[in-house]
């Protein structure tokens, strides 16, 4: 069995090369048979797309997801420089 910091970095290109994710934010961990994801995303979407590619690349590990979603909008009002 490949090592875990092995696993983790294949992980992580698979989510930055798939075309459906394309993430570079993401943390993952290999911690035994668990996969820990963790980061921020703009969208559930995207959060969910993420455990869909890692399920793909990775079938035997149990996905921990807690990608938290944070969606990038506009700045709401002014922002007041001094």
């Amino acid at each position: 069995m490949e090592s875990e910091q092995y696993l983790a970095a294949n992980l992580r290109r698979a989510v930055a090369e798939d075309p459906r994710t394309a993430e570079l934010g993401v943390r993952i961990t290999v911690r035994g048979d668990n996969a820990m994801l963790s980061g921020d995303v703009a969208c559930a979407e995207r959060r969910a797309l993420i455990e869909e590619v890692l399920r793909e690349a990775a079938p035997d590990l149990k996905i921990l997801n807690d990608v938290r979603v944070t969606p990038a909008g506009e700045p709401e009002g002014e922002e007041d420089l001094r």
